[in-house]
């Protein structure tokens, strides 16, 4: 390949390295190193000064214009979820039905379905402690049943919506997301499974000694919502995302119901009316006043305020490689090498995870290098949102937070860590594409 070829190239690849220093060494916010990458790429491959701005403002407002809602709304119900006492509901019922031998299961079980609407940071500081509470009394190996849990939580982040790196991805590549979502459930039950309750059985020697501090209060179970409302309020919007997302492909586009199968699709429009239901059963059928339900959803916005940045700032990197037209070189380099597109994608996220630490930069990154071969149409844009969601939470190590979280809240040693939590998150991210290769030949 000639020079003049190869130029392009190494700028886009040399703009990544320079992220991943200054966001894991420089410690610059994601937002501002995307942002000055995005501006200093677009230099190096000639687009006209006068322009750059306006690139970077685009990336950022037509990825934020087609994510904003969800993800927002999605923190809100999560958030009225964890308060309301549904989410200990869910794990008591889940606990009680299963008993002592089965709880990692009930624990994998509850992290799925509190791990949708619940962002994972979020879900984390909220749930962990209710499992410590619910098992206290257990007198079985915490690790052995929290770390189920938690790899359902992780492959919801990873992979589905409308968690914010698979929302970005589904915006990116324009898939559909209730397809992404079904698809990612499909994947992820033998994910957690296997790096769940069967994986966990061979870490009964690591004991864990959470601080009193870290062992929430459960609540009386008089002020808990309902089972049934706990589990349809969590559930609502993965149940309403599929079965509309299923409903546009049975539709014909000439059907006098297309315009309206199509509304109630749309992803914006489930969160909302998921929102307004949850006020409605964990809220004001509760006793509680409308304030106070915007309240908690006012403060649900804090908790996602510096994920929408990143999202913001990886639009701006995608846009001034779409605009100067580095997309097309970049797919002809890609389609050389003697890889699946779908391992590619995987491959190229988890590479970005193991140095940046972050599964939702990793995604978002990666989506940018792997677009431009989605634009033949021969790859299925849900399952590659799925391979490189996979790939993002591949090899947890120590420059990710929620390494750290792991090891503080369940009080081991960093060996353990690596042992338990770091080992559990690169057996679900390589199940998870195994699911994905598999589901490729059937779909």
């Amino acid at each position: 390949m000639a020079w003049a070829e190869m130029e392009p190239l190494l700028i886009v690849a040399t703009s990544i390295v320079a992220l991943v220093a200054m966001v894991v060494w420089a410690k610059v916010h994601p937002l501002l190193a995307f942002v000055l990458v995005s501006a200093a790429a677009a230099f190096g491959l000639g687009m006209p000064a006068g322009e750059i701005p306006g690139a970077i403002r685009r990336g950022i407002g037509d990825i934020l214009g087609a994510l904003t809602i969800v993800i927002v709304a999605g923190a809100m119900l999560g958030k009225l979820v964890a308060e309301s006492g549904a989410a200990q509901r869910i794990a008591s019922a889940l606990v009680a039905s299963c008993g002592p031998t089965r709880m990692a299961w009930a624990m994998a079980g509850t992290g799925l379905i509190v791990g949708i609407p619940l962002f994972f940071g979020v879900g984390f500081v909220l749930l962990v402690p209710i499992i410590f509470a619910v098992i206290a009394g257990a007198g079985l190996p915490l690790v052995v049943v929290g770390l189920p849990a938690l790899a359902a939580m992780s492959l919801a982040h990873g992979l589905l919506p409308p968690h914010p790196a698979p929302t970005g991805l589904v915006a990116q590549f324009g898939a559909n997301m209730g397809l992404t979502l079904l698809y990612g459930l499909l994947v992820s039950l033998p994910a957690i499974v296997i790096g769940g309750p069967l994986f966990s059985r061979f870490l009964t020697r690591i004991e864990a000694k959470p601080l009193p501090g870290l062992i929430a209060e459960p609540k009386p179970d008089a002020e808990l919502p309902g089972l049934t409302v706990s589990v349809v309020t969590a559930l609502l919007p993965a149940v309403l995302l599929v079965f509309s997302g299923t409903a546009t492909l049975v539709v014909p586009a000439d059907s006098p119901w297309a315009g309206m199968v199509a509304f109630a699709a749309d992803p914006d429009v489930v969160m909302v009316v998921s929102l307004i239901f949850a006020a409605v059963t964990l809220g004001l059928a509760r006793g509680k006043s409308l304030a106070a339900v915007m309240h908690t959803y006012s403060t649900a916005i804090l908790d996602v305020a510096s994920i929408l940045l990143v999202i913001a700032g990886s639009g701006a990197f995608k846009q001034v490689i779409v605009s100067t037209g580095v997309d097309d070189k970049i797919a002809v380099v890609l389609e050389t090498l003697p890889l699946d597109p779908l391992i590619l994608g995987w491959v190229v996220a988890a590479g970005i995870r193991v140095c940046v630490g972050s599964a939702t930069i990793a995604g978002l990154t990666a989506a940018s290098i792997i677009a431009p071969l989605l634009v033949g149409g021969d790859v299925e844009p849900n399952l590659m949102v799925l391979a490189i969601g996979a790939g993002s939470i591949f090899c947890s190590h120590v420059n990710d937070g929620a390494f750290w979280m792991f090891k503080e809240y369940f009080n081991v040693s960093i060996g353990d860590t690596l042992k338990s939590w770091t080992l559990m998150e690169s057996i679900v991210s390589v199940v998870a594409l195994g699911g994905v290769l598999l589901l490729d030949q059937l779909v």
